[in-house]
């Protein structure tokens, strides 16, 4: 695990799309699909105030972190799946979610929470009432991240341009961009001038895969090579993470997909 951690790029994948959300299962599967770390699901949300976090327990939070270091296998970040569906900008509950995963980093020693904004509807960024909202409540819970030592990723429909103008109102050393190449192609852009118009500092992590349809070696989407050489210029480093990018034909085949996706993203960006 040395080598891997001297790599300036390391590859992992979404335990929730692999179908392990906090399964002890997820670090030995990892190893065998050769990847250097998972990101780890706060579990189901549902229509609940609190994420089903197996991991608030210590007994089973000991287990999960011994077997993360005996395996080799990291845990870079962890992910509140759940506000795909939940809406962040009214849940009553929403600052002790956050605390609950910022606890649950501090056990895996993740440095980096995956916060979606799917769940505050299509038109957030521009009802400028829930746009407020949303603004300050990131606000509240970056600064709550950033005097833990950690960032919270947020997953936004917005091209770069968007992020920078929706980051510099939030305001907050705690609050970055969790990159998703998924949202830039759907939406057309320029992936690689996008990368480097949102720069190498406000991108904590990236979701590196597309829709489903193809494994990511045969999307023609996406130029992988460009994309590292892309982020070599910026001087980025850190995780890609694939999160989706599955065989249409084969889409529940684990194994098969985040297999492929893992050994070509590491033919591309490790030395």
């Amino acid at each position: 695990n040395t080598v891997a951690s001297q790599q300036r790029y390391r590859v992992a994948a979404c335990d929730w799309m692999m179908l392990k959300r906090q399964k002890i299962g997820e670090f030995g599967l990892m190893k065998q699909l050769k990847g250097d770390g998972i990101e780890m699901d706060m579990g189901g949300l549902g229509k609940r105030d609190s994420f089903e976090n197996k991991l608030r327990d210590p007994v089973v939070a000991k287990i999960f972190r011994r077997t993360s270091d005996s395996l080799g296998i990291a845990v870079p970040a962890v992910a509140m799946s759940g506000l795909y569906g939940q809406n962040f900008s009214t849940h009553r509950n929403y600052r002790y979610l956050v605390e609950d995963c910022l606890n649950t980093m501090d056990v895996m020693g993740a440095k980096v929470a995956f916060l979606p904004l799917g769940g505050c509807g299509n038109d957030w960024t521009t009802n400028t009432k829930v746009r407020n909202e949303v603004v300050k409540r990131l606000k509240v819970v970056g600064d709550m991240a950033a005097a833990r030592g950690k960032v919270i990723g947020i997953d936004t429909p917005l091209d770069a341009k968007g992020n920078i103008k929706l980051l510099n109102e939030i305001n907050s050393k705690g609050i970055k961009i969790f990159y998703k190449f998924q949202t830039i192609i759907d939406n057309h852009w320029d992936l690689y001038r996008d990368l480097k118009q949102l720069g190498k500092d406000r991108i904590c992590m990236i979701h590196c895969s597309n829709v489903d349809g193809y494994v990511l070696s045969q999307d023609p989407a996406i130029d992988m090579h460009k994309v590292k050489d892309t982020l070599d210029k910026m001087g980025w480093s850190g995780w890609l993470i694939v999160e989706r990018s599955r065989d249409k034909n084969e889409v529940h085949n684990v194994k098969k997909n985040y297999g492929a996706n893992i050994a070509y993203l590491k033919q591309v960006f490790q030395k």
